[in-house]
């Protein structure tokens, strides 16, 4: 307490006038809090300084995957025909056992990732002083949206539309499967296929909805910081006022990614479109996703364009009307007098070369989302494509195509 108040002292001396004491961070943790997490930890499945996300991650696959499957058995263990047992359906295995596993896996490198791109604001810091109010107040309204119970809920119910539309689908389909029973009395679900109805798709659904709503609480937390009054610099070394580190948040979501995309893929080769596929076909395919995934991941950073492109302008208008004093100094020097508007007021005057300072400031991006900062990001969305359609294409004229895509 004692330090702190000299340290507070310190301050006031120094400026004259009392400053707010900056927070020592920011405690966003996007995986915590909702009432699933709370279910969690009832359960002991997690606890408040630990997500446990390896040994959650088993669990949830066991149950949307391994479960089913135990309740196949014998026929479980057949692998043909391909796409009609458990074994060699490639959808279970992109929902219930990549995908699932991905998204909760991923609730640790997302919360990690998020955190201390946040905790930069106030480190750097970024944000002025008074702005900071403000800027509390956006997190706390993130803490409260990313705690809300009716979020969850709506996730909760559209997974359960999914079901009924799985079981319809599913009853409907008069073709045999590990799921579906065909026979003279008509059609019915085993107890495999009625488990990944009521207890599988659920969970993959809310898994993944849930996921989408915290990155959206994420992208209004990050839009509303990027209205505050923020410390911005042209000439920082990073090429984009300081914010640079920022872009890198997308590859937070690698393993999220890689695991939807893993049932984009999947679902792709068991509607039987590779039959026909065709190199050009892919390169628009996934093209498309990749458009789509990295459109997700750029929307919170776009809000951030605005300021650094106030900044640019701004900043170029005075350092133009700094040059613009400089070389007339300059040619004053030279010349004994300027050529054009000669003003007496304007002798002896010295003024300091603003060009580089102009020049670094005309290069700077006021786009946040580049080519490198989303590689693995891009990495992760075309990987499962890859794998799929390299089965059924030359494998150098797929990887040919994903280098293409990755350089752009």
């Amino acid at each position: 307490m004692a330090e702190s108040g000299k340290a507070e002292a310190g301050r006031k001396k120094k400026d004259g006038k009392a400053r707010p004491p900056a927070p020592a961070g920011i405690d966003f943790l996007a995986s915590h809090g909702g009432p699933f997490f709370d279910l969690q930890a009832q359960l002991s499945l997690l606890k408040q300084n630990s997500l446990q996300v390896g040994r959650r991650a088993v669990l949830f696959v066991a149950i949307a995957w391994a479960v089913p499957f135990f309740l196949g058995l014998p026929d479980s263990l057949s692998l043909a025909p391909v796409g009609r047992t458990y074994l060699t359906d490639l959808t279970v295995w992109a929902r219930f056992f990549i995908a699932i596993a991905a998204f909760v896996l991923a609730e640790q490198q997302v919360e990690r990732g998020l955190h201390v791109k946040l905790d930069q604001f106030m480190q750097a810091p970024l944000i002025a002083p008074e702005a900071m109010p403000a800027a509390m107040r956006a997190v706390a309204a993130a803490l409260r949206q990313r705690d809300w119970r009716n979020a969850e809920l709506v996730c909760l119910l559209i997974a359960a539309l999914v079901a009924v539309l799985s079981y319809v689908n599913l009853h409907e389909s008069h073709v045999a499967s590990w799921a579906v029973r065909t026979g003279p009395d008509g059609d019915r679900l085993t107890l495999a296929g009625w488990w990944t109805i009521l207890v599988s798709y659920p969970l993959f659904v809310f898994l993944f909805l849930r996921g989408l709503w915290r990155h959206f609480v994420w992208t209004r937390l990050m839009r509303r910081i990027a209205d505050l009054d923020l410390r911005l610099v042209a000439s920082h070394p990073d090429g984009k006022g300081g914010l640079a580190f920022l872009a890198e948040y997308p590859n937070a979501y690698t393993l999220f990614v890689f695991g939807i995309s893993s049932v984009v893929a999947a679902a792709l080769a068991k509607h039987s479109l590779l039959a026909s596929l065709s190199l050009n076909t892919f390169t628009l395919v996934v093209s498309g996703w990749l458009v789509i995934v990295v459109a997700l991941f750029a929307y919170p950073l776009s809000a951030f364009s605005v300021p650094l492109m106030r900044m640019k302008q701004a900043g170029l208008l005075l350092l133009s009307t700094q040059a613009t004093r400089y070389h007339r100094a300059a040619e004053r020097k030279l010349l004994g007098r300027n050529v054009i508007a000669e003003d007496p007021d304007e002798a002896g005057e010295e003024v300091a070369d603003p060009s580089k300072q102009f020049d670094v400031t005309r290069k700077l991006s006021t786009m946040l989302i580049s080519r490198a900062a989303i590689v693995p990001l891009a990495g992760a969305a075309l990987l499962p494509f890859v794998v799929v359609v390299a089965t059924r294409l030359p494998f150098k004229e797929v990887w040919s195509v994903v280098k293409k895509l990755l350089l752009l």
